[in-house]
């Protein structure tokens, strides 16, 4: 197992508004992320967002409600990365849904918008970040959709 990378925190964000909730990405995520969602929207999937940048101080916040719950470190850190590593420090993760599937949850695998994304996301400079028996020791997080940089992306096919 190898340990998550350290992520800057970006602070040249922009702030949006989706279902009533506020949410901070990079300009360039946005784009692409409003861009995959109206198309995948022409196709009848729906996707909704359900998280996107969380500054460091929140990631300790979510820590160390964890650790106040006596969850051992270890079992926190299969699901939190810890504060300065995760990705949605970045401004460039998002962690995704669609109706009638549980949220932040594995199941979210078995729904079409898991199927539309694993085919699709690449087009658009997204990549998932955890799949299963990643080199990271995190928990598979098929909902968790990292922007890349859809110029330099290999797309599958």
């Amino acid at each position: 197992m190898i340990p998550l990378p350290p992520q800057k925190e970006e602070k040249k964000l922009i702030t949006f508004e989706e279902n009533n909730k506020i949410f901070k990405a990079t300009l360039s995520t946005y784009n692409a992320w409003t861009e995959m969602k109206k198309d995948s929207k022409k196709v009848g999937i729906d996707l909704i967002l359900v998280s996107a940048f969380r500054s460091i101080k929140r990631q300790e916040e979510l820590i160390d409600d964890k650790r106040k719950k006596g969850i051992p470190e270890k079992e926190i850190y299969k699901v939190l990365a810890p504060a300065g590593h995760s990705e949605h420090h970045t401004g460039c993760a998002l962690d995704l849904h669609t109706p009638n599937s549980a949220i932040l949850e594995e199941d979210f695998e078995k729904t079409l918008a898991y199927e539309w994304l694993n085919k699709n996301a690449g087009l658009y400079g997204f990549e998932l970040s955890y799949p299963r028996d990643n080199p990271y020791g995190v928990v598979y997080e098929p909902w968790h959709w990292c922007f890349r940089d859809k110029n330099n992306l290999v797309v599958k096919n």
